[in-house]
């Protein structure tokens, strides 16, 4: 329970970060490449087995976390477009909505198991997303033209969230969890790298040291949600499709409490409802996993 616990208030301090950077005019995007450059540093410290970095090349994961890194920054790039075209509650939604993908994922390929509770829960989850997310009565609106990027940002995230569960479970020994997750960040890292000075010879965008500060901050926090969520994985406290049903209904509802006592953001009553929602969800999933 500790790694879950630890997953999920990592990537509460991811918002609390993103939320720190409107405030102080940090471009999201230098951050964002500087944060997997650091994630990926993190990962380099915290290994301590004998694989060497010459090494990582010849490991069966290899090449698929380099797909996931590429899918990583590509997924950022639509959750900005998203935001710019429909609204920052649109991406809050289609991001963690997509637990769905992982969680069928798990009850189809793994066989889990799916009673009356754990359902329930699910179904309430995802109910709880909805309406913590949205920030206003009217609900989402999305024009039919913009459709397509927050079904891309859905796809994009469960796929994501998928292949971790695929990869640690079949190809990562225990001890390579810390040197997996680097060569992730490392190859999102490595592809942002190129756009930003690409973009910087361009003349298109001038690079601040308060946007690597802040990728910094943002760095450290991104490490460790997936570095604790592939242990909380492997902890078996609870099968694959339960750990990833709390884990996005937990950050949800404890990213909307943070925003409230930081940041004084005010609530609408779909957005309480969807608090108390979410303590029920997560309730019911617990209470199925050990009945």
């Amino acid at each position: 329970m500790i790694s879950l616990f630890f997953s999920i208030l990592a990537s509460t301090l991811i918002f609390i970060v993103f939320k720190l950077f409107s405030k102080y005019n940090i471009n999201t995007f230098q951050a964002i490449v500087v944060n997997y450059i650091v994630a990926c540093i993190c990962g380099l410290l915290a290994y301590s087995g004998d694989l060497s970095i010459r090494e990582i090349p010849g490991q069966p994961w290899f090449v698929y976390t380099l797909g996931l890194g590429i899918t990583f920054i590509v997924v950022f790039n639509l959750m900005a477009l998203t935001t710019q075209r429909s609204g920052l509650s649109v991406v809050s939604v289609a991001t963690k909505m997509s637990l769905v993908i992982p969680v069928v994922f798990g009850l189809w390929y793994y066989k889990e198991s799916l009673g009356i509770f754990k359902a329930t829960g699910i179904v309430l989850a995802l109910v709880a997303v909805y309406f913590a997310s949205i920030k206003n009565k009217d609900g989402l609106k999305i024009q039919r033209s913009n459709l397509i990027f927050p079904v891309l940002v859905f796809l994009g995230s469960g796929f994501i969230d998928t292949s971790i569960k695929y990869l640690e479970n079949s190809y990562v020994a225990t001890d390579e969890v810390p040197v997996f997750s680097a060569t992730i960040f490392a190859a999102a890292g490595s592809l942002g790298l190129i756009s930003l000075i690409f973009l910087a010879l361009k003349g298109s965008i001038r690079i601040d040291i308060k946007n690597i500060i802040g990728g910094i901050f943002l760095g450290v926090p991104n490490y460790f949600s997936v570095y604790f969520l592939v242990e909380a994985l492997r902890s078996g406290m609870l099968e694959s499709s339960g750990i990833f049903t709390v884990n996005n209904v937990a950050i949800v509802m404890l990213s909307t409490l943070v925003g409230i006592l930081l940041f004084k953001e005010k609530l609408i009553v779909k957005n309480w409802i969807g608090i108390i929602i979410a303590v029920v969800s997560i309730l019911l999933i617990t209470i199925d996993f050990n009945v």
